[in-house]
């Protein structure tokens, strides 16, 4: 993966609402709505979103400034330790270099004995949930529904029939590795990797389960209860620890990423925090003044327009907008005012605007033929 900084498109010393705001801008662009059949898009999209999830957490993001990819590949809360580094211990280094296999290593003691690797973790999901724009604000707890590989409930996951177990691998004898002894320039060398036979576990299943196979999971329809915190948008991921897919033979879940996409409103438009709504009235309204009701997404709200109001004029209203997602209070709504213009007149409608025009002085049309035939006339 690219360097995450780079995949969101800030610099390194970028602050958190930065990185944000640069996130949703590709997100936005990334997002496979926006790019439909375009695999190389949504794979850009899963990368970015993972890059946010990294960098937006102070803790993470730091681990990541100091050892890269690796600081924060295993989800731990610490640096990353030696093992982490070079795969082992610096132990393990000089037993590959000096042999270890029987006599001891350089420094006394003997090499140290692995065990069987373990049952292997299960792999992460991804999916997209689809919400209301007024979950996205206020938060709300939704239904994710998703095949997924899940523990056999037959054998419990241990892959094996009724009434029998898992044996010892006849191959490496339990321990889930076979060494190799080779010559070399710098001398014998010893090499340790995953028995092919168990695939590292130390056992084999001699009587499968029937019901999986052996494997120790199915794939079964799924659903889980996601809590959706207040302030999301389009873009946001949240992370199910341990919700993805089963490992095999009892193999720790992976985890659940859950993509969101809001739903548009048509009567609120989002800009970060604030909501933007437009107020049309009438010409007759701007310029006398009116008191109307205005829609919020937290009941109705009396909005009074002074007369001689503008087009374009903004009312702001305090607290009413998104909950901010990482800290208290609200963003604001902003309701703009447009005034609309009528394309019809009645004739009544007509002789009023003509003499309001000839009070103040000002050059009209008829209302149906244009201002030019008015022009005309006043020539002949």
């Amino acid at each position: 993966m690219a360097d995450f900084y780079e995949l969101i498109g800030v610099s390194r010393s970028a602050s958190a609402d930065e990185i944000k705001k640069a996130y949703r801008k590709r997100a936005r662009e990334l997002h496979p709505d926006a790019n439909p059949d375009n695999p190389e898009a949504e794979a850009k999209f899963k990368e970015v979103s993972r890059a946010y999830q990294v960098l937006a957490d102070d803790q993470q993001r730091a681990r990541y400034d100091q050892f890269g990819e690796a600081g924060v590949g295993g989800g731990s809360g610490g640096g990353a330790s030696a093992e982490d580094l070079f795969g082992g211990g610096i132990g393990d280094i000089f037993e590959t270099f000096f042999g270890g296999g029987g006599g001891g290593g350089p420094f006394g003691g003997g090499g140290r004995q692995r065990g069987p690797a373990g049952p292997p973790r299960g792999q992460d999901v991804e999916v997209i949930a689809d919400i209301e724009f007024a979950q996205a604000v206020f938060g709300d707890q939704i239904d994710v529904e998703l095949k997924l590989p899940v523990r056999c409930g037959t054998c419990e996951g241990s892959g094996a029939a009724e009434n029998t177990e898992p044996v010892t691998c006849s191959e490496c004898s339990g321990s889930g590795q076979v060494q190799r002894v080779r010559q070399s320039l710098l001398g014998q060398m010893v090499t340790a990797s995953p028995c092919t036979r168990c695939g590292g576990l130390g056992e084999v299943i001699a009587t499968p389960c029937t019901t999986c196979r052996g494997e120790g999971r199915v794939t079964e329809d799924t659903t889980y209860k996601v809590d959706v915190p207040g302030g999301v948008d389009t873009g946001s991921t949240l992370r199910l620890t341990r919700r993805g897919a089963a490992g095999p033979r009892k193999g720790p879940n992976g985890d659940l990423y859950v993509h969101l996409r809001v739903q548009p409103d048509e009567r609120f438009e989002r800009d970060g925090d604030d909501l933007v709504t437009e107020v049309p009235i009438s010409i007759a309204q701007a310029a006398l003044g009116t008191s109307l009701t205005l829609e919020t997404l937290d009941g109705d709200e009396d909005l009074v327009v002074p007369h001689g109001t503008q087009p374009g004029r903004e009312f702001v209203l305090r607290q009413r907008g998104v909950p901010h997602l990482q800290g208290r209070g609200r963003g604001d709504l902003i309701a703009r005012v447009r005034v609309d213009v009528p394309t019809k007149l009645s004739e009544a409608e007509v002789d009023l605007l003509t003499k309001l025009a000839d009070g103040r002085d000002e050059r009209v049309g008829n209302g149906k033929d244009g201002i030019f035939s008015r022009i005309k006339s006043a020539f002949t």
